[in-house]
């Protein structure tokens, strides 16, 4: 079973894994298709967004600008993962109002007491991180 601390997580990446609805109302959706997020936001009302930038490289500026713009929006943490860090792009997506970029080595790290594994266990618990990493390689 997948244990979440936010009440709603919604996640964008290209793999399929198994969605279970969790105890106490929490909820882990998972979607693929780009066309299906402000749709899903809208169902669900999620705390917190995970995105694949790499599964939605051509598409992740326009998206963060919607979310951004409106102020529907404001309460929903934004995530994204990517593959390998850059600084212009990261940047930017700082800017365009991602809350957090994590890595694949940031979940190899996680033993070690990482600050930045230590903000993603305040928001998931440690059975969801190596879901996520599946998810988005």
């Amino acid at each position: 079973m997948i244990q979440v601390r936010s009440k709603n997580v919604l996640l964008v990446a290209p793999d399929t894994f198994s969605v279970e609805l969790l105890p106490n109302n929490k909820q882990f959706k998972h979607i693929s298709s780009t066309s299906r997020i402000f749709p899903a936001i809208h169902e669900q009302k999620p705390n917190l967004v995970i995105f694949d930038y790499d599964h939605l490289n051509a598409d992740i500026e326009k998206i963060l600008r919607r979310l951004q713009s409106n102020p529907a929006y404001n309460k929903i943490k934004i995530c994204c993962y990517k593959q390998k860090e850059h600084t212009k792009v990261d940047s930017l997506l700082k800017v365009l109002g991602v809350d957090y970029i994590f890595y694949p080595g940031d979940f190899n790290k996680a033993e070690k007491g990482n600050s930045i594994v230590n903000a993603f266990t305040t928001i998931f618990d440690a059975p969801v991180m190596p879901l996520l990493a599946k998810a988005s390689s």
